[in-house]
């Protein structure tokens, strides 16, 4: 398995493993025996680096993460979050932010314990929370780091001056944001920002929630629980409309052999060599496909004919409900 570094020299595998979706945002959660079964098979083909967060469930994806790799805790790299509020029953689109320095306290320790861990690798904020200042949310985590309950700090969709504000007080790991093909926004500013400051990106939703990898139309059906369906960009229309965008990438992995998540996959590798991508699955097969995205080789020839295809394509849709996108780039 290649490994790439992380910002502060945190060394993961160049592909980790977004575990949200194995309890949440997807539809219903997946049975545990079968995740446990996929988590460990992970690590088996090198995966090094799993992704979850308290609010994922809520609780159940940490928990499921903790015991499913607590036999190998000391081979694996493991993050999760704090920050948002949620009820008895998850989420919902209007949750709010919560990183009073009590709070991070009291999720930090909880989710040690569903993580059956004494410290957790990477803590991210998951959102920027407007009404704590962001100096105060990065001088608890570096007290959590020299307590050793936490080796490692982490932003999550956040500014770029937030960013460096927060580097100032505590040294950021990572940046988590969405970036993929049809997610471009970061290039303008916030790339460049960690590029200066030395700071990783791990990239969530690298094949567009599912779009990029060509098994979701116009016509494809989503489940009633399925939080994707108040995603602008996956209306009907909008998936119409972006279809062009998955024919590119099935015209590229046509010629390389390959099929177009790993073509979506190979092009995030390709653009920072500290980028590191999380696609989430919940199939075996998928897990494999995905890691196969590390064999595509992308010539600078190729790069070149997808960005300049890339560049004539306007993706329809916004990416989040209007009421939360003032939530994101803080």
């Amino acid at each position: 398995m290649q490994q790439r570094k992380l910002g502060q020299g945190l060394e993961v595998s160049a592909l980790g493993l977004g575990c949200m979706g194995m309890s949440f945002f997807y539809g219903q959660p997946q049975d545990t025996a079968e995740m446990t079964k996929l988590l460990r098979a992970a690590v088996d083909r090198g995966v090094t680096f799993f992704d979850t967060a308290e609010v994922y469930g809520p609780f159940t994806n940490e928990d499921l993460v903790g015991q499913a790799l607590a036999p190998v805790r000391d081979q694996v790299v493991i993050a999760t979050k704090f920050g948002i509020k949620h009820g008895e029953h998850g989420p919902t689109p209007m949750s709010g932010v919560d990183s009073r320095p009590e709070q991070i306290r009291r999720v930090t320790e909880a989710s040690l314990k569903r993580l059956r861990t004494e410290s957790i690798d990477l803590l991210y904020q998951h959102r920027v929370d407007p009404d704590v200042p962001i100096e105060d949310v990065a001088g608890t985590v570096k007290q959590l780091i020299a307590e050793g309950k936490v080796k490692h700090f982490g932003l999550s969709e956040a500014g770029a001056a937030t960013i460096r504000r927060a580097h100032a007080v505590q040294p950021v790991t990572a940046l988590q944001s969405e970036y993929s093909l049809w997610m471009r926004e970061h290039e303008t500013e916030i790339i460049p920002t960690l590029e200066e400051l030395g700071i990783g990106l791990v990239p969530y939703s690298p094949l567009g929630k599912g779009f990029l990898t060509g098994k979701i139309d116009s016509s494809t059906s989503l489940a009633d629980n399925d939080l994707r369906r108040l995603l602008p960009r996956f209306s009907p229309e909008a998936r119409q409309a972006n279809q062009v965008l998955v024919d590119l990438l099935q015209q590229i992995a046509d010629d390389k052999g390959a099929t177009p998540a790993q073509i979506a996959l190979a092009w995030v590798l390709a653009q920072k060599p500290w980028f590191v991508p999380i696609p989430g699955t919940t199939k075996l097969h998928r897990l494999e496909e995905n890691l196969g995205a590390l064999d595509v080789e992308l010539t600078t020839g190729d790069l070149h004919r997808i960005e300049e295809a890339a560049a004539n394509i306007r993706i329809q849709g916004e990416r989040l409900p209007e009421q939360l996108q003032s939530r994101f780039g803080r």
